[in-house]
C-alpha cells in the first residue's frame, strides 16, 4: 500500500480539488477519496484501474501528470518534483509487473486445461521437493556426525548451499501455487497451500517474497491470507474489489480531454513492423532496393515529391508500440532504445537542418536593415518563421539518424537569380557549394560525432556577405505519452561588413500523443544575443496546457543594452501567423504569416552525382522502401547500412584509429565551426602580399 495527497482536475469544478489517493499494488488499483477520514470509513469518490494503463509526465512542468486507461485520462498534481517521482515510480512499477502478469495469462494454455497442468506440475514439483528435503536432512546428520573439524566446515558450506536451494525451491512451489489460484481463485483469494503435504512449505515461507493480486504481503512466515469474511477495514474489502474499468462517482468529472484531442484508446494488437537499432561509422552499404522504384531519375524524384503518408492511429501498429513501451520508463534516455520503421520520415536529420534557409530571402535581408534594432528584429523574423517548413506533415515523424560522417549539400535560389535564368552564371568554385553562385545561399551539413550525436552545419551568401555556423546534437527523454527532445547546441549569424554577431539557441521537441496520431510541439527558452550591439531577444515557444489554450504560442520581447522595457514584442504562433508591435511608437505590424511564404525548394545536386557519403545516396534505398510502403525492405536496407557503420567502428577500434571530421572542427570545449567559412576566406584573399614570400620559398 502507498497513500497520501494529490491534487486532480475535475470537469465538475473546472480546477484542481484536494483528494485522499490510496495505491494497491497487489490489485493494480488507484483509489481516491475526498478525504482521509472517508478512505478510514471506505467511502471511495473514484477509482484509476492500472492494468494497460499509461503514464505520462510534462517537461515543462515538474508536478503534474497523467494516467491514461479505459478512454480516459485523469490529470494528478503533486506538491512538487521529488513528490511526483515518488508517485510515478510506484504507478509505473505496479503497470509493468501487472503488465507481466498479463502476458504470462496469455502465454498458458486455454482455461478449460491450465488449471489442471498446473496441478499436475505442483504435484510433480511437490513429489521432487520432498525427495531433496530428505536428502539434506540426511546431509545434515552425516555433517554434524564428522569428527574432522576441518572436513566439518566444507560439509557445512554444502549444507549451507543445499538448504539455500531448498528455499528457493519452496518459495517458487509457493509462487506456482499464487499461479494457480489466479486462474482458478477461491473466493477471489489466496488460501496458501491446499495440498495436505505441502504444509510444510507454509511453515518457512520468507515474508520478502513478492505475491499477486489475489493475496497480501505476509506480516510473519507463519501468517496465512484470510478469507474475506475476516477482513477487518474497510480500506481492506475495498482494494480486493477491483472493476471493470475506472469510474469516478461525479458523472462527467474525469471525461476530460484537451479541446481538439481525441481520447486515447487502450492500444489493441495490429501488424507488427520491423525494428531497426542505431548506427555507428561511416561506409555505404548496398541493399536491394525495390526494383520499381529505383530508377535514377526516379531517385531524386523521391525527394521532390512532399507529400509523406500519414502514420493514421498508432492503433494500426499496436504490438510495435506495445513492445516499444515496454523497453523504457518515465524519463529513460531513448538513444539506444530500438525504433519501428514504420515512424521514419524519408529524409536525414541533416536535410532537415537545411530547411532552416526554407525563406532564403529572409536570411540575407538582416544584412540590409539600417538600425542595429531592425536587425534584431530581423533576425528574430527570419527564426521563428524557419521551423514551419521543417514540418512536411502534421503528423510526427522521425527523420534518419545521420551516420558518422554524412554529408548533406544544397543551395537556394533568390528573388532574380536561377539556373534557368543565367545558365552561364559565375561559380563561387570554394566554399560549402562551390558550383553556386555568389547571388544563391549554400549550406552544407556534416554528422561530426555518433556518442554522442553531433550534427554541425554552416550557411553563406558571398555577395551579402553574411554567414551562419552551428552545431547541434539531441538528447530524447520518455514522456509516457510524449517523447521529449532536447536540442543541445548553439548557432551563430555573422554580418561581415557591419562585424556583428548573432548568438542564438534552440527550443526542445516533443512528439506528443504517441498512442493515437502524433503531433509536433515545440517548448522552451530561447535566447539571441548581439554582444556588439547589446540587443538581446528573450523568445519563449509555449507547450500546450492540458485545461486550455492554443497549440504552438509563442512569445517574444526584443531589449536594447541594460534597458528594462522591451522596445519590440511579438507573439503568435509559429506554424501560422505572428504579430509584432514597436513598444515607443506603438506601431503594430505582421512578423510573419506562412500562409504568404512559399517555402522555397532546396537545390541538391542528383543522386548519381553524389559522393558515396551524401545523405540522400546514403538512405537512397531506404527512402525509395519507404516511399513505396515497403516496410520490410525499409527495415532490411537500413539494417545492412548500420551493420557496416558498427564494423566499421569496430575496424577503428581494433586498430586504434580516431575519426577524422571532413568539413568541421572542434571549437572550444564543445563546439563545432566550418574550416573554411566566408569570413576566413575573405580574410586570405586580402592578403596576398603575406602569402608572397612563402610560395616564392617553396
Amino acid at each position: 500500500m502507498m497513500e497520501g495527497s494529490l491534487s486532480k482536475w475535475t470537469n465538475v469544478m473546472k480546477g484542481w480539488q484536494y483528494r485522499w489517493f490510496v495505491l494497491d499494488e497487489n490489485a493494480g488499483l488507484l483509489s481516491y477519496y475526498t478525504s482521509k477520514e472517508k478512505m478510514t470509513r471506505g467511502v471511495r469518490r473514484g477509482c484509476v484501474r492500472l492494468r494497460a494503463a499509461v503514464i505520462g509526465i510534462d517537461d515543462e512542468d515538474d508536478s503534474t501528470f497523467t494516467i491514461t486507461v479505459d478512454h480516459k485520462t485523469f490529470h494528478f498534481q503533486a506538491r512538487d518534483g521529488s513528490e511526483r517521482e515518488r508517485w510515478v515510480r510506484a504507478l509505473e512499477d505496479t503497470i509493468v509487473r501487472h503488465g507481466r502478469r498479463e502476458r504470462w495469462s496469455r502465454c498458458v494454455p486455454a482455461p478449460a486445461h491450465r488449471h489442471g497442468d498446473l496441478e499436475r506440475r505442483i504435484a510433480e514439483a511437490d513429489a521432487y521437493l520432498q525427495i531433496m528435503i530428505e536428502l539434506v536432512s540426511k546431509m545434515n546428520t552425516r555433517v554434524s556426525e564428522l569428527p574432522d573439524p576441518q572436513e566439518k566446515n566444507k560439509g557445512q558450506v554444502i549444507l549451507d548451499h543445499s538448504n539455500a536451494m531448498l528455499d528457493n525451491i519452496k518459495h517458487s512451489i509457493v509462487l506456482l501455487q499464487i499461479a494457480k489460484n489466479t486462474v482458478n481463485p477461491v473466493n477471489g483469494v489466496y488460501q496458501g497451500p491446499t495440498n495436505p503435504s505441502q504444509e510444510h512449505i507454509k511453515e518457512d515461507l520468507s515474508p520478502r517474497v513478492e505475491l499477486g493480486s489475489e493475496c497480501r504481503e505476509l506480516s510473519s512466515p507463519t501468517h496465512v491470507i484470510q478469507p474475506l469474511d475476516h477482513i477487518d477495514s474497510p480500506r481492506q474489502a475495498m482494494s480486493l474489489l477491483v472493476p471493470d474499468t475506472s469510474y469516478s462517482s461525479s458523472e462527467g468529472e474525469d471525461d476530460f480531454y484537451d479541446a481538439d484531442d481525441e481520447p486515447a484508446d487502450t492500444v489493441v494488437p495490429g501488424p507488427s513492423a520491423s525494428r531497426t537499432c542505431g548506427a555507428e561509422g561511416a561506409s555505404e552499404q548496398e541493399a536491394t532496393p525495390p526494383a520499381a522504384v529505383d530508377l535514377p531519375r526516379t531517385r531524386d524524384a523521391l525527394y521532390e515529391d512532399d507529400s509523406d503518408s500519414d502514420l493514421g492511429s498508432m492503433e494500426n501498429h499496436g504490438s510495435v508500440v506495445t513492445h516499444l513501451l515496454s523497453q523504457v520508463k518515465i524519463g529513460m534516455d531513448l538513444t539506444k532504445v530500438v525504433l519501428p520503421t514504420f515512424i521514419l520520415e524519408r529524409r536525414s536529420l541533416l536535410e532537415m537542418y537545411a530547411d532552416s534557409f526554407a525563406h532564403p530571402d529572409q536570411f540575407v535581408k538582416i544584412v540590409d536593415m539600417p538600425t542595429p534594432r531592425d536587425r534584431m528584429v530581423q533576425v528574430v523574423r527570419w527564426y521563428l518563421s524557419s521551423y514551419h517548413a521543417g514540418r512536411k506533415s502534421q503528423v510526427a515523424k522521425k527523420p534518419y539518424n545521420p551516420i558518422l560522417g554524412e554529408i548533406f549539400r544544397c543551395h537556394w535560389d533568390l528573388d532574380g537569380e536561377s539556373v534557368e535564368n543565367n545558365p552561364a552564371k559565375q561559380e563561387v568554385g570554394d566554399g560549402p557549394v562551390p558550383w553556386c553562385s555568389p547571388d544563391q545561399l549554400s549550406f552544407v551539413a556534416e554528422q561530426v560525432s555518433h556518442h554522442p550525436p553531433i550534427s554541425a552545419f554552416y550557411a553563406e551568401h558571398v555577395n551579402k556577405r553574411i554567414q551562419f555556423d552551428a552545431w547541434v546534437w539531441t538528447k530524447s527523454k520518455f514522456l509516457g505519452l510524449s517523447i521529449g527532445v532536447h536540442n543541445i547546441g548553439r548557432g551563430l549569424v555573422t554580418l561581415l561588413d557591419l562585424e556583428e554577431e548573432y548568438t542564438l539557441t534552440f527550443p526542445n521537441g516533443y512528439g506528443r500523443s504517441i498512442l493515437t496520431v502524433p503531433w509536433i510541439e515545440l517548448g522552451g527558452s530561447v535566447v539571441i544575443e548581439c554582444q556588439q550591439t547589446g540587443h538581446k531577444a528573450n523568445i519563449e515557444f509555449l507547450t500546450k496546457p492540458f485545461y486550455g489554450g492554443k497549440k504552438h504560442r509563442v512569445t517574444c520581447e526584443v531589449f536594447a543594452g541594460t534597458e528594462k522595457k522591451p522596445y519590440y514584442t511579438a507573439q503568435g504562433e509559429w506554424n501560422t501567423r505572428m504579430e509584432g508591435r514597436w513598444t515607443e511608437s506603438g506601431r503594430s505590424e505582421v512578423l510573419f504569416d506562412v500562409t504568404n511564404m512559399k517555402a522555397r525548394r532546396k537545390r541538391v545536386a542528383p543522386v548519381s552525382r553524389q559522393a558515396g557519403g551524401e545523405s540522400r545516396r546514403v538512405w537512397r534505398h531506404v527512402t525509395a522502401a519507404l516511399r513505396a510502403a515497403d516496410t520490410d525492405c525499409a527495415t532490411a536496407a537500413k539494417r545492412r547500412l548500420e551493420q557496416a557503420q558498427r564494423d566499421a567502428a569496430k575496424r577503428r577500434a581494433d586498430a586504434g584509429d580516431k575519426w577524422i571530421t571532413q568539413l568541421f572542427s572542434p571549437k572550444g570545449e564543445e563546439g563545432w565551426e566550418y574550416n573554411e567559412p566566408l569570413s576566413k576566406r575573405t580574410e586570405r584573399s586580402k592578403s596576398p602580399e603575406r602569402k608572397a614570400p612563402e610560395n616564392e620559398a617553396r
